[in-house]
């Protein structure tokens, strides 16, 4: 039976991507819930642009400090070892290559790598926010979003139609339907989500894919305890 993944398991999968001594940085949404399935043994500092390096998990109600935000507003707590300073550093550190790992959402990625995740053309929008820094900073740039939109319109393309975040700069796609790499001769379908099969995702994906000899089932069964795999 085809299983279409939720949030919580797009995640689950891209924190898999998480090496030791990573220093990550998670974009807003989906992104964010990365954090939760990052095994606690593993050493790895969560970077955010508004000056934190050593973000912990998200508090309990009575742990929550209005003044400890991420750069989605969002409340945190500070790992043991974490520093703050100030955007400007942060920023710095992004545009310096620190960052071995960014993961963001998106509305669109197309076959030649590049990325569209800030704006629809007649909606109001507050600006791009520091996505552009990172997929021109960050080592390595993985894609989490639905495989196609709520119009049913597949969301990876063979051109994107949406104002652009930065090209030829995403490595991986991670949906609730696949994974997809992106390489110079474009898609390459890396692994399917349980029950579907390779035309299956071509028939929802606008661009070719090319199947790896290495083709997989993902990897999504989160453990009850909800870290680590």
């Amino acid at each position: 039976m085809s299983q279409i993944l939720s949030r919580e398991q797009i995640a689950y999968r891209i924190a898999q991507e998480v090496e030791e001594g990573f220093v990550v940085n998670l974009g807003i949404g989906i992104p964010t819930l990365v954090a939760n399935f990052i095994p606690l043994e593993k050493k790895v500092m969560l970077q955010s642009e508004n000056g934190l390096l050593g973000m912990g998990p998200f508090p309990r109600r009575d742990e929550v400090d209005p003044d400890l935000i991420n750069a989605g507003k969002q409340t945190v707590t500070a790992a043991p070892g974490a520093s703050y300073f100030s955007s400007a550093d942060s920023f710095a550190m992004i545009r310096g290559g620190h960052v071995d790992l960014t993961v963001l959402g998106a509305m669109q990625v197309d076959e030649k790598a590049c990325l569209a995740n800030w704006m629809i053309p007649g909606k109001m929008v507050k600006g791009m926010g520091g996505a552009m820094d990172l997929v021109a900073g960050a080592r390595r740039v993985i894609v989490a979003m639905q495989h196609i939109d709520k119009s049913g319109q597949s969301k990876l393309l063979r051109s994107c139609n949406l104002p652009l975040t930065g090209i030829h700069c995403v490595h991986r796609v991670v949906t609730d339907h696949a994974v997809v790499d992106i390489d110079p001769e474009g898609f390459v379908l890396q692994e399917v989500a349980p029950g579907f099969t390779p035309e299956e995702i071509q028939k929802i994906t606008d661009a070719p894919l090319r199947i790896s000899p290495n083709l997989k089932v993902m990897s999504v069964d989160i453990p009850v305890s909800g870290k680590g795999s």
